[in-house]
């Protein structure tokens, strides 16, 4: 199976961070060995995990930008990575401080290459690992493109769906024909789907024109037990195993990683 996917889309609210959380959750059900990439300053994924970000004395923000630290011990990796209270998923977590990157990488030599270098030796460490993006096409998100081997858009089904898209596709075509050409698109993720309305059909069916070939089958419900589970620090599919929402993404994990297992 490919090793290393982001989750990206400009917009925030879309279900990211919820995406990334629960197939990573799936993957670790399976029996993988995963790691989970908090690289969105709002840190929603370490929280989301049941992390206490202020109780966190580095995270990785350290790996993208301080040097004379990682000079001084011998896999800052591993000193950055925690584990969670889910057997066989561990996290590489992001604080508040993370906002600052972007400007502290402004000068590096190959700074949209930071976080693939960080996370070579994870690649040999982990089954899987899942990046999860902030809201922007900046250079967090870059570094996130550099150092996956696919990506997964979640396309929420309200209005506006697919505004700035063309722009996101515009950023992924320049990662790919400069920095990394092993990136791939894995697929489009329909997300907050409510079947009452015909809004939500009318953008899923806008959203398969778009993308031809490329929106996955399973759609990702609204669903209550998907918006309490980051309360009680877990993903929904160990939360609440048997709700929609869970069924959704053990669904989607399925029709993502099933074909590329090893």
């Amino acid at each position: 199976m490919r090793k290393s996917y982001c989750v990206v889309n400009q917009k925030g609210g879309v279900g990211k961070t919820t995406t990334a959380l629960n197939l990573a959750a799936c993957a670790a059900l399976n029996g993988k060995r995963v790691l989970l990439v908090d690289v969105d300053p709002q840190g929603n994924a370490t929280s989301g995990l049941g992390i206490d970000r202020s109780q966190l004395e580095r995270c990785i923000y350290d790996l993208l930008t301080d040097d004379e630290w990682k000079e001084t011990v011998p896999d800052p990796l591993s000193e950055i990575i925690v584990p969670t209270s889910l057997p066989n998923l561990w996290l590489l977590p992001a604080t508040i401080e993370l906002a600052g990157a972007e400007l502290s990488l402004a000068a590096a030599i190959a700074r949209e290459m930071k976080l693939r270098q960080m996370l070579e030796p994870a690649r040999h460490r982990y089954d899987l690992i899942l990046i999860d993006t902030a809201p922007s096409l900046g250079l967090l998100t870059i570094n996130s493109l550099a150092a996956a081997d696919a990506v997964l858009i979640p396309i929420q089904c309200e209005y506006y769906a697919l505004e700035g898209l063309s722009q996101l596709m515009r950023v992924v075509r320049l990662v790919q024909g400069q920095i990394n050409p092993r990136l791939q698109i894995a697929g489009v993720v329909l997300t907050m789907y409510d079947a009452r309305t015909n809004l939500a059909r009318e953008v899923a069916e806008e959203v398969v024109a778009h993308f031809p070939g490329r929106v996955f089958e399973t759609v990702i419900p609204r669903n209550v037990k998907l918006a309490e589970a980051p309360s009680h620090g877990l993903p929904v599919v160990n939360y609440e195993r048997s709700s929609k929402g869970a069924r959704a993404y053990q669904n989607l994990y399925g029709e993502v990683f099933g074909n590329a297992e090893t």
